[in-house]
């Protein structure tokens, strides 16, 4: 019972509305956390041959894969008694709580298709996303990106090697995912390396990119995904309007143009217990969102109380994405070698 409740109260934290009574001051009146050096490993949350225990319980092998993922957590730094805008990563909590939330349960998704690239950064405080605190956030958003950046020129430069890429992400990672897939990826040589960007939990406008696609096929490549999920009926208020109505939507379970699946097209979720759970829930889809239903879970009765998926937009279809992601991956083999 007690991780069920850690489970329904990261959701809670992860949402927009949380960040309405945090304690905010101006940016240029709080101290930046120092820059990580990403030549060194306690700079990255996972590295291939030294993935934390959290990722190895739930990697079923370690051995070298074909392919990399590079993958950007989302935002964790909700505390409303901090005044700082960016996570202070040397921070022992903080750093535990990257791998233990999102490494565990998000990043190992593709951990069956790929090696696993995780750069700890300085991730910009929740209270960045309420608009009330616009005129205060200096260059959090622009701190963060850099940090992420720098270590995805520095993964590049001596760790790939060569090997497809997959970029990957949630919420505040998948902004920053978007942002470095545009750079680097778009309309670049670089973009021959692109297996896909699996961006969930940030409204991708669809002509965001100039020359990479919206997938629209399970072994479609070099372009990319994005989705929202909410219980089913249900949208966000005050932003469904404005932010995610008109954005891309990909459905991950099929991968396709399916508006709606069933339950047995579903392969799993991943649980608070690290059980997954298949063919447990059914999505539709609405215009900028998928809608999921109440999965089909142990303790489901909790989950009913919570709206806003957004936290589970990965967990929900963790076996979805790490099918899909190694489809996608022998697909991008299979074309480069002919």
């Amino acid at each position: 019972m007690k991780n069920l409740y850690v489970v329904t109260l990261i959701a809670s934290a992860l949402t927009l509305a949380s960040c309405g009574t945090a304690k905010v001051v101006p940016f240029a009146h709080t101290t930046v956390p120092d820059a990580l050096d990403y030549s060194k490993n306690n700079s990255w949350a996972a590295l291939p041959g030294s993935y934390p225990d959290a990722l190895n319980a739930i990697v079923s092998s370690n051995e070298t894969k074909k392919a990399d993922v590079f993958f950007i957590y989302p935002t964790l730094f909700s505390d409303k008694k901090d005044p700082a805008w960016n996570a202070d990563v040397n921070d022992p909590e903080v750093r535990n709580e990257v791998i233990e939330l999102s490494v565990a349960n998000q990043a190992s998704a593709f951990a069956a298709a790929a090696n696993v690239y995780v750069p700890f950064y300085r991730q910009a405080h929740i209270k960045i996303f309420n608009e009330k605190h616009r005129e205060l956030v200096g260059s959090s958003w622009d701190i963060a990106y850099q940090d992420v950046k720098r270590a995805f020129e520095y993964y590049l430069k001596h760790y790939n090697n060569g090997r497809p890429i997959i970029i990957a992400g949630h919420s505040q990672g998948s902004m920053h995912g978007s942002a470095l897939v545009k750079e680097f990826f778009d309309g670049t040589t670089l973009q021959d390396q692109l297996v896909a960007a699996y961006l969930p939990g940030a409204g991708v406008a669809l002509d965001y990119f100039e020359e990479l696609p919206l997938l629209t096929e399970p072994g479609a490549i070099g372009g990319f995904v994005s989705w929202n999920t909410y219980k089913i009926g249900n949208v966000p208020k005050h932003r469904y309007e404005t932010y995610y109505k008109g954005r891309s939507t990909t459905n991950p379970i099929t991968w396709d143009a399916s508006v709606s699946t069933t339950l047995e097209q579903h392969k799993g979720l991943l649980y608070y217990d690290k059980e997954i759970y298949p063919q447990s829930l059914n999505v539709e889809l609405i215009d900028g969102m998928v809608w999921a239903t109440v999965p089909k879970v142990p303790k489901r009765f909790f989950m009913r109380f919570i709206k806003n998926y957004h936290a589970f937009d990965i967990n929900l279809f963790w076996k979805d994405i790490s099918d899909n992601a190694k489809l996608r991956t022998q697909k991008w083999i299979n074309a480069s070698s002919q």
